[in-house]
């Protein structure tokens, strides 16, 4: 006949107890320590007794290492599963905060406009008084501060137009004066050419005046252009006298 089955229970009988602890604490590290020769496996293997001495095994050569690498496999992969779900609480707190301020900007921005102001007492009004005034003096000061920078870039601007018209001018007149000095050089008579170029010319008369006879006497245009001015007054007296 088999044997049957064995209910597992508590041994009350205490000496029973402690012998089958033993047997079964011994029979438990040799079942360790033959998986971890057979399988080339890391074993550790812990175990408290009811009065709580301690009993370990480790088929590796330190106990501590084995634990590091049991908390490093077993809440690192714990806290991966539990990451995404603490993030997105995390974010949704955030997400929570920022509609709350954004809500409480839109409605002082509305108070601002002169909208939603029925429940708002005397001293919250004031209160937004006191702000609007602020606001304008900043606007109106950074208004003016912006001004008065575009007048001294403005300024800035004039004085090197100026300083560039003067350098301009200043090369303008040297080159006049270069110019003028050149021409007197070159030509110093061009004002009153000589006789020579036929300015000058003295007129000569080709035609004689006779009175006393009623007939002029002219002369031929193909004349000789050398005829003195002596010969002429002589042939206008004999004329006059006859």
């Amino acid at each position: 006949m088999g044997r049957g089955k064995v209910e597992l229970k508590r041994i009350e009988n205490k000496i029973n107890r402690q012998v089958t602890f033993a047997k079964r604490r011994n029979g438990l590290f040799k079942k360790a320590y033959e998986l971890s020769v057979l399988c080339d496996a890391e074993v550790a293997l812990i175990i408290f007794s009811n009065r709580g001495k301690l009993y370990e095994f480790c088929s590796s050569s330190s106990m501590e290492k084995t634990l590091e690498r049991y908390h490093r496999c077993s809440y690192e992969s714990l806290e991966e599963h539990s990451q995404p779900a603490m993030e997105t609480q995390k974010r949704y707190q955030e997400y929570l905060k920022l509609k709350s301020k954004v809500e409480a900007l839109q409605h002082t921005q509305r108070n601002f406009l002169g909208e939603e102001l029925e429940h708002l007492d005397v001293n919250e009004l004031e209160q937004i008084e006191r702000q609007l005034d602020s606001s304008l003096k900043q606007i109106r000061s950074n208004k003016t501060q912006h001004m008065l920078d575009q007048l001294a870039d403005l300024k800035t601007k004039e004085d090197m137009l100026l300083e560039t018209n003067n350098m301009l001018r200043n090369k303008l007149e040297e080159i006049n004066t270069s110019i003028q000095t050149t021409w007197e050089q070159n030509a110093p008579y061009s004002r009153y050419p000589p006789a020579s170029e036929g300015y000058y010319e003295t007129p000569h008369c080709n035609s004689t005046l006779v009175i006393g006879r009623g007939s002029a006497a002219t002369n031929e245009a193909g004349g000789a252009p050398g005829t003195s001015a002596q010969q002429n007054a002589s042939e206008f007296m004999h004329g006059w006298m006859t």
